[in-house]
């Protein structure tokens, strides 16, 4: 398939969430598709009716649209091949299945679970060295077979694997040549007993009608391809190439669940992540651009990405480097686009904001551009901007840090701080309140009024921050304003009486 054009596909079960594991997937089956002037589908593989819902087809879709990962057909796209939920494509797989059937690659099969068993344990006892489906009904007339159909017997459709296939080969982008015996297979089942058919059947089907040409999936799957081989064989469809990528461990050495934190797509949006540097750290589980680059661009890596550079050994989640990249997208945004991605969408959410934020943002980019300069190198996850930034929006109705107080205002020197704090501001204009105005006048305070610095400006904070924990103070009393700045200072005076 190296002369066609490239068309991957990505083809999650609604079971549940989009777990890490499945979005690095769609990461590579992107990025290979863009590299290559591809198509990437995204396909719904939706057939085990117990588990499916379309709560967690949209819950799927909503990752997908977080992590950027745009599909040039499948739902809401649409596209030549659909439909693309396979619960829409039953009509398609029947059809698949009757005409392997018509051609003698596939047969009704009436043996019950009781008989599979019995069959099995036979096998065993005699140390047989096949111990699968002992091909009972392979051979059966027709018309017995139409017989036993039209009284309403129950039965599958099984695939006829060819006796004298010789092994099969697997060329994968990834592990290398990886053979299997074709002989350890057994007649294995396309269609159940209840009209649906099985996965090795549908997705053969539907990528082969589909046209993909690459197979980017998980190592847990390279099991199941010598018998999806044998149906794009019996269907005479080209086998497209196979590349299986290896599993997400935590740090413990053992397969990423639950217990070692996050795993959901959603979790991680929910924390705060930003989507380019979550989708830069999954793409270098099992993936680098040359060794040594650790920040890879979406552009480079939907430029770059190749399958050659794929690594057959596992990866290991590690949760300090996402961190630290997620830190070195932050630093890399300009202070505007910090506010405009970050800050006010996570202001707006925790209701400090009440405008729309684009809207917010047109009548006050100023403010929230300086507000973004001060938190962005003291940001790791998105939501902490708004505990460090709730001071600003707290107007006359600042709540004080019982603590904070006790340890800066409760002083016998914080009253007199405070007073020549306030004296000094009163002297800056409306129109001079700039953070470099503020400092000047702040800094020669503490040896004027003979008061350890730290203390000092320990107590300003309190009063205007109600913490003591707080932004650079210059620039977060510009961001307060004069008026407000200064009705603080007033305000916090009863509470330096404590400590006199």
């Amino acid at each position: 398939m190296a002369d066609k054009p490239v068309r991957v596909r990505f083809a999650p079960s609604p079971t549940g969430k989009l777990h890490v594991g499945g979005a690095r997937t769609a990461i590579y089956n992107w990025a290979f598709a863009r590299a290559n002037g591809g198509t990437f589908i995204l396909r719904i593989d939706d057939t085990d009716p117990t588990r499916s819902t379309d709560e967690n087809t949209q819950i799927i879709l909503r990752a997908m649209r977080w992590l950027g990962l745009d599909w040039d057909e499948g739902p809401e796209v649409g596209g030549d091949f659909g439909p693309y939920a396979q619960t829409e494509r039953l009509d398609l797989y029947k059809q698949a299945a009757q005409r392997l059937w018509d051609e003698g690659k596939a047969y009704p099969c009436f043996c019950t679970p009781e008989k599979l068993a019995a069959d099995r344990a036979a096998a065993q006892e005699r140390k047989d060295p096949f111990q699968g489906y002992q091909r009972t009904c392979r051979d059966m007339d027709p018309a017995e077979a139409q017989r036993r159909i039209d009284a309403g017997e129950p039965y599958v459709l099984r695939i006829k694997v060819p006796l004298d296939r010789s092994d099969v080969i697997v060329h994968d982008a990834v592990h290398g040549d990886v053979t299997f015996n074709a002989r350890e297979l057994d007649d294995f089942i396309i269609f159940r007993s209840d009209g649906t058919p099985t996965y090795n059947f549908a997705t053969v089907v539907d990528d082969a009608m589909m046209g993909i040409t690459h197979i980017i999936r998980g190592d847990d799957h390279l099991s199941n391809t010598p018998r999806q081989v044998m149906v794009y064989e019996a269907l005479g469809a080209p086998t497209p190439t196979f590349a299986h990528i290896s599993m997400i461990l935590g740090p413990d050495g053992k397969k990423l669940s639950k217990r070692h934190g996050a795993t959901s797509v959603e979790e991680y949006r929910e924390q705060g992540y930003d989507a380019d540097a979550f989708v830069n750290y999954l793409a270098l589980l099992g993936w680098a651009l040359d060794g040594e680059t650790t920040i890879v661009p979406r552009d480079v890596l939907a430029s770059r990405f190749s399958l050659d550079h794929v690594s057959k050994n596992p990866a290991t989640f590690d949760f300090k480097k996402l961190d630290w990249i997620q830190g070195q997208y932050l630093q890399a945004m300009s202070d505007s686009e910090f506010a405009q991605r970050l800050l006010l969408p996570q202001l707006h959410q925790a209701g400090l904001v009440k405008d729309d934020p684009e809207a917010a943002y047109m009548v006050s980019s100023h403010w929230f551009d300086l507000l973004a300069s001060i938190l962005k190198p003291r940001t790791t996850l998105a939501p902490e901007v708004v505990e460090k930034s709730r001071f600003l929006f707290a107007g006359e109705g600042l709540e004080f840090d019982e603590k904070s107080v006790e340890k800066n205002l409760a002083k016998d020197y914080a009253a007199t701080a405070l007073a020549a704090a306030c004296e000094a501001l009163e002297q800056i204009g409306e129109d001079e309140w700039t953070s470099a105005a503020i400092d000047a006048a702040l800094e020669v305070l503490p040896e004027r009024l003979e008061i350890n610095k730290r203390k000092f400006y320990g107590a300003v904070r309190v009063a205007e921050c109600g913490n003591q924990v707080s932004p650079p103070l210059g620039e977060s009393l510009e961001l307060l304003g004069r008026n407000m700045t200064l009705a603080r200072l007033e305000r916090a005076m009863p509470l330096c009486s404590q400590g006199a």
